[in-house]
């Protein structure tokens, strides 16, 4: 489902009928993009392809807060259930050494990943006016010259099967025209890509080897705020970097870490994580990973972001086996309804067009042009309540549903339109990369 959503107040406060969404200049890869709010900016750079000469760096603004990092990368994970080392330590109260043991047994799994991008352009066809050749003379070139320049990013990765796959982020290794591989004992490896989604953010490396040493995958689902994390990666070019600290939140959304197109709910954690982090483990006491570190607040000390482990493996079977990963679509761009953002619309404070007689529920903005929301009847103005039954109160809520269903299933939606009681019926349709609605 394409929901490109916002802080509601924020949201209205900028021209809604033109756009609900930040204006976005974005190079994927090695490349870097912003985006602009007219609330507080939070910008975030993605941190594991950019180190190097140009690096993939990511800066976002949003409207919750000033600049940040993204610092991880995500490759997606194969089918296969991925092997352990060792059994690792039990809980930090009964073993004061645990973060020695984790890294100790973890720490072989974890690599380094440089990849490089060949960027290639050509001088402007302007220069062929006689204007510039008189003035030049012989010396100006009679044709467009062609120019190339290599583009090189550092970043982190796991691997997940003792046959070579490996987990990192998209933005780590996309576009790249060579991936390095370097195990901890030293060797280096030629990886190839098998696939990537730049709406989670994660990706899958593979390297021709076997008997490599693997991680062991936990259930992020089940982590709370207070639990340990530990981080592992190459940060600014330093090798097998170690760094300690809690769970700060979880459930994260988008906005919220500042990277309002990606479709994740983050875990929140205050290890320290930096450039050339990305892609890497974020892993608990027992040594077992639960997320992939991404991103990080560059305005602030201690405030990064990871992808949940579940999130990557959905993806990563996906891209190991059909090399793309598809996302359920409905096409609305929304906000959550409070009688706060009902009173800025109904004041003529909002350029939207439409008036709000609801006090709750997820307001539709937009409905995209040929969606599958258009085609079912859903209608700018509308207010969402519950989905398959399920009361749905925010943007995030209805999102996160959305996005839990496959490519095609049917939803039930109950609205609220001009106060009267409506049930539409949705297929959900691809989710279409690259569209900014």
């Amino acid at each position: 489902m394409t929901m490109n959503h916002q802080n509601p107040e924020d949201q209205l406060r900028t021209n809604l009928p033109s756009s609900t969404r930040s204006t976005t200049s974005l190079r994927r890869g090695f490349t870097r993009f912003t985006r602009s709010s007219l609330g507080r900016s939070l910008g975030l750079v993605l941190l594991g392809a950019g180190v190097a000469t140009a690096g993939s760096q990511l800066f976002v603004q949003s409207r919750q807060a000033p600049q940040a990092t993204p610092v991880a990368a995500t490759i997606p994970q194969s089918s296969a259930s991925p092997t352990t080392v060792t059994q690792l330590p039990p809980a930090a109260a009964t073993n004061p050494n645990f973060i020695t043991n984790v890294v100790k047994q973890v720490g072989p799994a974890v690599v380094r990943i440089d990849a490089s991008r060949t960027v290639r352009s050509q001088s402007p066809q302007g220069f062929d006016d006689p204007f510039f050749r008189d003035f030049f003379g012989q010396q100006m070139p009679t044709q467009p010259q062609q120019s190339e320049r290599v583009e090189r990013g550092l970043g982190s990765g796991f691997i997940v099967s003792n046959d070579g796959r490996i987990i990192t982020n998209s933005h780590v290794v996309d576009g790249a025209d060579t991936v390095e591989v370097t195990l901890k004992d030293g060797r280096k490896l030629q990886g190839r890509v098998l696939g990537s989604d730049s709406v989670t953010d994660v990706a899958v490396v593979k390297v021709d080897a076997s008997n490599l040493p693997t991680v062991k995958l936990s259930n992020s689902d089940q982590i709370q705020p207070g639990e340990w994390a530990i981080a592992i990666g190459n940060p600014l070019g330093l090798d097998s970097t170690v760094t300690v600290g809690i769970i700060s939140a979880t459930g994260r959304s988008s906005g919220d870490a500042g990277i309002p197109d990606k479709r994740v709910d983050f875990i929140q954690t205050d290890a320290a994580i930096n450039p050339g982090n990305s892609g890497g483990p974020l892993m608990n006491e027992r040594g077992e990973v639960i997320g992939m570190n991404t991103a990080i607040r560059a305005d602030a000390q201690g405030i990064g972001f990871a992808i949940p482990i579940n999130t990557i493996q959905r993806i990563a079977d996906q891209l190991a086996t059909k090399g793309k990963a598809e996302h359920a679509y409905l096409g609305v761009q929304m906000a959550t309804l409070t009688p706060d953002v009902k009173k800025q619309i109904n004041d003529g404070n909002s350029s939207i067009g439409f008036n709000v007689n609801e006090e709750s529920g997820v307001l539709v903005i937009k409905v995209v042009s040929g969606s599958p929301a258009e085609r079912a009847g859903i209608r700018a103005g509308d207010v969402v309540r519950r989905v398959n039954g399920q009361e749905v109160t925010t943007a995030d809520q209805l999102q996160n549903i959305v996005e839990a269903s496959q490519v095609g299933n049917s939803l039930q939606i109950d609205l609220k339109r001009n106060s009267q009681d409506q049930n539409i019926t949705v297929q959900t349709g691809a989710y279409p990369v690259g569209n900014n609605s």
